[in-house]
Order: C-alpha cells, then sequence, then structure tokens
C-alpha cells in the first residue's frame, strides 16, 4: 500500500471511532463562510488537531474543525477551515482532507470562497457561480507519483465545475431572487493582494474574480470522480483604474454580509441532489 493511501487510513481510522455514517456530500468553507455550519444539525465534529496528517488552519475566520451532521436530510462533511498554498502547506496537503471526504462516501463538493471581482459589472458582495478556473499557482496537487486507485494519471478537466449543480443553483437563485454571476475565477498563491498592472494582467487572461484557493481542491476532486459546485462571494472591487486600499476585515466583513444568500443557495442544492 502507498504512502498516501496508509495516511488516509490512518485519518479514517480515527474518524471512525466518531461515526461509521457515509456522507455522499462535502462542504469547503472559506475565508469569513463559516455560518453554514449554523444550519447543519451536528452529529460529530472533531478538530483538525485530533485528525492524523491533517494541516491546522492559520489564517483568521477559519475554525479548524470537520462537521459531520444532515442539512434537509441529507448526511454531510463540512470543513470549517481550508488551507492554502501561502500558509507554506504542499498542494498535497492542501487537498489531503478532500482525499480523505471521498473515503467517506463524498460524491458531491460544495466549495466557497472569498474573492476579488475584476469583471466591470461585478460589485462588491455580489455571488459568482464558478464555471471555469485558471491555475496560476505555479504547482499541481497531482504532481509526482500517481496513486491509480483513486484516479487517472491525466484526468480530464472539460467540465471541471459540474454543468448539472450549475443549473440546479441558478434556479434556486432565480426561485429567490437573488442575483449571481456565472464566470472564471483564476488562483494566485498570495498572500499580498494584486497590484493594478498583476489586475489588468489576470483580466486579460479571461478570469472575472481572482482568489488564492478552491483551483487544487477542485483538481483533486475531479481525479477521484466527485462532481463540484464552486460559489465565489466577491468581498472587494479590482478595478485598475479606481483601486482603493483593502484590508482583511472589511473582506471578510462583506462576506459574512453575503453569505446568508450563498448558505440559502447550498442548502437548496443539496436538498434537490
Amino acid at each position: 500500500m502507498s504512502e498516501l493511501l496508509n495516511k488516509i487510513n490512518e485519518t479514517i481510522s480515527v474518524i471512525r471511532k466518531h461515526t461509521n455514517d457515509t456522507y455522499p456530500v462535502g462542504i469547503i468553507l472559506g475565508t469569513g463562510l463559516g455560518g453554514l455550519v449554523k444550519e447543519i444539525n451536528i452529529e460529530h465534529q472533531i478538530d483538525y488537531a485530533e485528525l492524523p496528517h491533517f494541516p491546522l488552519s492559520t489564517v483568521e475566520s477559519h475554525q479548524g474543525k470537520l462537521i459531520f451532521g444532515t442539512i434537509n436530510g441529507k448526511k454531510v462533511v463540512a470543513m470549517q477551515g481550508r488551507f492554502h498554498y501561502y500558509e507554506g502547506y504542499s498542494m498535497q496537503q492542501i487537498t489531503y482532507p478532500v482525499r480523505v471526504m471521498k473515503f467517506l462516501g463524498v460524491q458531491t463538493l460544495l466549495v466557497s470562497n472569498a474573492c476579488g471581482g475584476m469583471n466591470p459589472v461585478y460589485r462588491k458582495g455580489d455571488l459568482m457561480l464558478m464555471i471555469d478556473h485558471i491555475n496560476l499557482l505555479g504547482d499541481n496537487p497531482l504532481i509526482g507519483k500517481n496513486e491509480d486507485s483513486l484516479g487517472p494519471r491525466f484526468p480530464d478537466m472539460s467540465e471541471p465545475y459540474s454543468l448539472e449543480l450549475i443549473k440546479l443553483a441558478e434556479e434556486v437563485a432565480l426561485e429567490n431572487k437573488i442575483k449571481i454571476h456565472k464566470g472564471v475565477y483564476v488562483a494566485v498563491p498570495g498572500p499580498n493582494l494584486e497590484t493594478k498592472a498583476e489586475y489588468r494582467f489576470l483580466r486579460a487572461t479571461g478570469a472575472d474574480v481572482v482568489g488564492m484557493s478552491t483551483v487544487p481542491e477542485n483538481i483533486v476532486a475531479n481525479h477521484m470522480g466527485m462532481k463540484v459546485l464552486g460559489i465565489s462571494i466577491i468581498t472587494d472591487e479590482c478595478f485598475p483604474d479606481s483601486l482603493k486600499p483593502v484590508d482583511v476585515k472589511e473582506i471578510i466583513h462583506t462576506a459574512m454580509e453575503a453569505e446568508p444568500k450563498m448558505t440559502l443557495i447550498m442548502k437548496e442544492v443539496i436538498k434537490r441532489l
């Protein structure tokens, strides 16, 4: 057995001391977006520190707990707090929890993030459904020996975000009169925000928003055959000709204000799966 599979089995064995259930839905909650946990009928929660081989969240607003329970009667496992490349973790460490989720039965992964809006029609507090992404992190979680039992050496990425789930989310947004965009997310390493010239460059690549997460988890989820829905909250406006300084507190405040709309969409999508 490979080192990766050994690690996963060690993590799963600790989780199985708390629950033997199967969880078809996985959730990763981004910066300032931990409120969906309040909608979970929590059955178990485990601190990341208790889980072998799990990294620890070092970012403000990321709680660092694995939550098990139900939403609208569906079994879910949620990461309250994620990991980022800029924290110094490897791509394999960042995506390790997604590997573990697969072994818990996750088939559908819902991912949220806070991001900067570069599309001129986007405004602070808007939501965007991710329809595609650009990986400018300078690394990839699949580099190295492939674990053939988990997925293929060269996974297809023609539909990184499930068109079926995007359609479901659009229906929910329309029914609830929630304005939502569809666009392309570009991932950069961070942790600094971008310069005016970088925003111009990133916009020219075809990206609508920019962030520092989500893409590694998406690549690994696709590698293992999961369907992914990604929802971004635009927390700041990144227009080079009118760029203003922004700080993390402001970003988190905007994320928390917009969060109820995202929570409603995620809840309803889970209900309709």
